[in-house]
């Protein structure tokens, strides 16, 4: 019988299949079950144990459950809709690629008050659902969400309060690969969801593609070249 997410050892397997093209192994090495060394009460569920260190480390059965059942509930939305909101470096390229894929609309940097909550405001928005790649760093926007309503999504990581947030994905929010990761899940869930792409059919990018790259990565390329 072959592992289940939840049972996957340390390597985790080249040969199994999380999605075309992704196996568990590499599902592993971006990091995407790793928390932090805090666990609030509200996380407490999606840890399946605790590493010598003291890290935290998250169950991947549920994270892909939970990037399911958001996706599926993303796919039901009118997709330009949904606002997809991080101010973490390290979001960036995932929720844009994100939402290229899926048509949501992205907001990164820093986020202006009032951007829900103020109709006068030049550049408000009226989502229907609010995706957040960190709700303890995206505050604000889970704040005024939550005043209007509006259902969150958010990445929650083992010391996130989740007060706020409708649907929690566990998973580590601070990586470029681990977030890239969770991103690409994500879209290609919500494209399967919407009938946009069948369930074998692989993704037009790869998490790689999805991973904010550091600058130094990029001057080393372009000398390269």
């Amino acid at each position: 019988m072959a592992q289940t997410a939840g049972e996957l050892d340390e390597e985790g397997s080249a040969e199994a299949t999380v999605a075309p093209g992704l196996s568990e192994r590499a599902l592993l090495s971006t990091g995407i079950r790793i928390g932090t060394l805090v666990k609030t009460k509200s996380m407490a569920q999606f840890v399946s144990r605790t590493q010598a260190n003291g890290l935290h480390v998250i169950d991947v059965s549920k994270t892909l459950s939970r990037i399911d059942s958001a996706a599926r509930f993303i796919s039901r939305a009118e997709i330009g809709r949904v606002v997809v909101y991080s101010s973490r470096e390290y979001a960036k390229t995932p929720i844009e690629k994100f939402c290229e894929v899926t048509g949501a609309s992205p907001l990164t940097g820093r986020f202006m008050p009032g951007t829900f909550t103020n109709p006068v405001f030049p550049s408000h928005i009226d989502p229907e659902i609010v995706v957040v790649a960190d709700p303890a760093v995206d505050f604000q926007a889970v704040d005024e969400a939550s005043k209007l309503g509006i259902p969150v999504v958010a990445i929650c990581d083992t010391d996130n309060v989740t007060e706020n947030v409708d649907v929690v994905i566990p998973a580590n929010n601070r990586g470029r690969s681990a977030l890239a990761a969770v991103f690409w899940l994500l879209a290609r869930n919500v494209l399967v969801h919407s009938g946009a792409l069948s369930s074998d059919q692989p993704m037009k990018y790869t998490i790689n593609d999805f991973e904010t790259k550091l600058v130094e990565e990029d001057e080393e390329r372009f000398y390269e070249s």
